[in-house]
């Protein structure tokens, strides 16, 4: 028996197909590496190659959100607080024209915009044929040998439990004892930040956390196009298409239910209004006014929370220079929103400093690629002093040409750019190759060309009695501007010529490192120019909060 079964072995033995064992050992080893690649947090040529440096990635975390379980936590169990609203003058144009627009009941917010996919280096792509996704069907994927970016710090889950626990006033209460509550430095800075650029860093870094954490958007889904949910993302006057648009496509800080909203958006563009109603040549803006007055009283009537705070829970974003005065036919609109206006002149009584955001008034030549040609020269390849080029219009560009037109060669000012310049360089080459760019006020007191200057690594010299610069509550503008009054104009260079190298460098570096707050990407990211706007609306809805506390 025992030699028929080896006579059985030895017969089997000769017939299998080795080639087709190996071949079969083969895929199946593949697949074990395929799958183990593909189902580990990193590729294993990391884990096998540098374990020492994947060890520490897992064991170091992003420092962007350092909430004290334990401090704030013992702080929200002792809390024994209230709000109180600030006092809000009655609407006083409840009795005006209540003629309502027609809108769209459906509140329909699709954008009937076709925008290119834009990758994070603001590069353009457009999906192709069948042939290129057969080509990537048949591509090798890339097996990249760095691990991704570290996880931010996640929030205890307790103090999060606690905080998504209480009431929408409740919430903005809190926020506001921890902004109260927090050290003038953190033990725990967030290296996405960079100090010198901010009037206070931590404080910042605290506010920004709990807008993440806290704060709720609710948008109002009432008004026509093109007035309203249609952003126009191209010009000087973007800044307020490229908010509504990435606002209205959030997630994150978006809510559906109007309970939970702690601000809310009236998504109307200035541009866009003064297109759809202005006539030409009328020199007559009060349509426009009264257009927005019955708009808000429409709103008023049909919801509870207008009149609830008496709009001063809502916030508005306006770039034109119009902005402000759209706004003067309904007096709560003009005195209670929290307004968002790159014309932040507070000689008129509309935007009010400490209440109000000044918005960066940026120009966006190309939709799809928002951050393309950005950039400048080094300091040594800057032989310009000081450039301006632009429409003699206001009241500060005539002076400025008076004194510095064609008088010195240091000092390029023109009006719109000559010829004979232009042939050499160009405006942007122009702003890239001279160590400060002049930037005057025009009609209005709000000028394109300080975010052109901090795009193109220039220092930026605000000529504009009453301006708030951009930001200013955050911000800390002597760390890379230069101010200068109106009446200093006569002595530009001199003012400019005293400043030593040694701190020009430092504003030109900080310039550099400002950049990124002042980019609009279209996947937005922490820290640019939609959070910072967002954040400064934030800001002044927390500083509405008044706090008392029982005996």
């Amino acid at each position: 028996m025992n030699n028929l079964f080896r006579h059985i072995i030895i017969i089997l033995l000769f017939r299998i197909d080795w080639r087709k064992l190996l071949f079969v050992g083969s895929v199946i080893s593949i697949a074990v590496v395929v799958v183990q690649i593909y189902t580990l947090p990193y590729p294993l040529t990391i884990w096998i190659l540098s374990p020492s440096e994947t060890r520490l990635l897992y064991r170091s975390f992003n420092r962007n959100m350092h909430f004290s379980e334990k401090n704030s936590l013992a702080r929200l169990e002792s809390l024994e607080t209230h709000l109180v609203h600030p006092v809000i003058p009655v609407n006083t144009s409840n009795e005006l024209n209540q003629s309502v627009p027609i809108v769209d009941e459906k509140g329909s917010n699709d954008l009937n915009q076709s925008v290119p996919i834009v990758d994070e280096k603001g590069n353009a792509t457009r999906q192709r044929g069948r042939s290129s996704r057969r080509r990537r069907k048949h591509t090798k994927p890339e097996i990249i040998l760095t691990p991704p970016a570290a996880p931010r710090k996640p929030v205890p889950h307790r103090l999060l439990r606690y905080i998504r626990s209480l009431t929408r006033d409740e919430s903005l209460v809190y926020a506001k004892k921890e902004m109260e509550n927090i050290s003038s430095v953190t033990d725990d800075p967030d290296p996405e930040l960079y100090a010198p650029l901010f009037r206070n860093v931590s404080t910042f870094q605290r506010s920004y956390e709990l807008m993440e954490l806290i704060l709720k958007v609710y948008i109002y889904q009432d008004g026509q196009r093109p007035i309203f949910h249609q952003p126009s993302l191209q010009g000087i006057y973007a800044s307020e298409g490229w908010f509504l648009k990435i606002m209205e496509e959030n997630r994150q800080f978006v809510t559906r239910d109007p309970e939970k909203a702690h601000l809310f958006y009236l998504p109307y563009s200035a541009r866009q209004l003064q297109k759809a109603l202005f006539v030409p040549n009328s020199h007559n803006i009060r349509p426009l006014s009264i257009f927005l007055r019955d708009h808000v009283n429409m709103l008023a009537a049909k919801y509870p929370f207008w009149n609830r705070t008496h709009g001063s829970d809502h916030f508005l974003v306006a770039c034109h220079d119009w902005g402000p005065y759209t706004l003067t036919a309904h007096e709560e609109l003009t005195k209670n929103t929290i307004k968002a206006l790159c014309n932040a002149d507070v000689s008129e009584g509309i935007f009010v400093g400490g209440k109000d955001v000044s918005l960066p008034e940026t120009t966006i030549r190309n939709p799809g690629r928002p951050l393309r040609g950005l950039g400048g020269k080094r300091v040594s390849q800057r032989p310009i002093l000081s450039f301006f080029a632009g429409n003699m219009h206001g009241r500060v560009r005539p002076t400025l040409l008076k004194y510095w037109g064609d008088k010195d060669e240091d000092m390029r000012i023109y009006g719109p750019l000559p010829k004979r310049a232009s042939r050499r360089m160009s405006y942007v080459e122009h702003m890239k190759s001279s160590k400060y760019c002049i930037c005057p006020m025009g009609y209005e007191v709000n000028s394109p060309r300080i975010v052109e200057a901090i795009y193109y690594e220039c220092v930026p010299v605000i000529i504009a009695d009453n301006f708030v610069p951009p930001l200013n509550e955050v911000l800390d503008w002597s760390a890379f501007s230069v101010i200068v009054d109106e009446k200093d104009i006569p002595k530009l260079k001199e003012i400019l010529l005293a400043i030593p190298l040694r701190r020009y460098l430092k504003m030109q570096t900080n310039v550099k490192m400002l950049q990124k707050h002042f980019h609009w990407n279209s996947r937005p990211t922490r820290y640019d120019m939609f959070h910072m706007i967002l954040h400064s609306i934030w800001h002044a809805r927390l500083n509405q909060i008044q706090i008392t506390r029982s005996s």
